[in-house]
């Protein structure tokens, strides 16, 4: 995955999509692409979108100001908003021309925007309905001017996208999509020895496998614990699904989510209590 992306962040007017759930490597993935493109003397931004207030990322103009703000902060360029944005052509004119001609125009080198946590976006549905396809038109103003090959896309998500966009206006459907998968029972094992634990055998990483899968976060924190000695391994399994565990707050959390969504609530209760496959309304 990693590589892949690499190869692609180099390509002018690069656009990548990285979604998986929560907790599966999304961010630390992103800090590496970055790093590497640091090594290569790009310009790199990383904005993460659950930091926006929300009377910032309710509205569409305060939103995009939010955005070219911290962008420019980041770069370590004063914000000249104010020079840019002109109300008669509206916000997303006026951002494309703020990115167009101030932020592109600095230097010849590439500028990598990471947006991050972009899920939270997606609560405000008339933004979304606007942003996103922007993302877009940026994306294929690659083709048209050259001064937009300079900027390189990496967008991060944990949901799909059940907002409303047309098909050719949606970020989604272009660009290199990248899933993160879970760990295999050999990168277990490999992540083990790294925390100094004798798991030769492949028992422990099964066993800790039948009851966690390949999550990364849920491996990580079992090993974690493992290797200061806070649990045993026996403990750990026996008490994980426990509301005392090393697993409680991502315990809690689902159920929080469940409690707020009683929705999924009966879907998840059809699907554990049923024998055969079931089908589930998709969103």
């Amino acid at each position: 995955v990693e590589e892949s992306i690499c190869q692609e962040i180099v390509k002018p007017g690069a656009l990548i999509r990285l979604r998986s759930p929560r907790r599966t490597g999304k961010t630390s993935l992103m800090v590496r692409i970055l790093k590497y493109a640091v090594n290569r003397d790009y310009r790199t931004v990383r904005l993460n979108f659950s930091q926006a207030d929300r009377s910032a990322i309710g509205n569409i103009d305060k939103f995009l100001r939010w955005l070219c703000t911290n962008t420019s902060r980041q770069l370590k360029l004063e914000p000249l908003l104010n020079d840019y944005w002109d109300e008669d052509l509206g916000s997303k004119v006026s951002c494309t021309i703020y990115f167009q001609a101030y932020l592109l125009q600095q230097t010849d080198t590439p500028l990598i925007l990471a947006l991050d946590e972009v899920d939270r976006i997606f609560e405000f549905p008339e933004v979304a309905q606007d942003f996103l396809p922007l993302l877009r038109l940026w994306h294929e103003e690659a083709n048209n001017l050259e001064i937009w090959q300079q900027l390189r896309l990496i967008v991060s998500h944990s949901t799909e996208v059940y907002i409303p966009l047309n098909i050719n206006q949606s970020p989604f459907n272009v660009g290199l999509s990248m899933t993160l998968p879970e760990f295999t029972i050999e990168q277990i094992q490999n992540l083990a020895k790294l925390h100094r634990l004798d798991w030769q055998s492949g028992s422990e990483a099964t066993a800790l496998m039948a009851m966690v899968g390949g999550h990364p976060y849920l491996v990580r924190l079992a090993l974690y614990r493992l290797w200061h000695q806070e649990v045993t391994f026996e403990q750990l399994l026996a008490e994980a699904a426990t509301q005392t565990s090393i697993y409680s707050n991502h315990l809690r959390w689902n159920l929080g989510n469940l409690q707020a969504h009683p929705e999924l609530a009966a879907a998840l209760k059809q699907v554990v209590s049923a024998r055969e496959p079931v089908e589930l309304e998709p969103i």
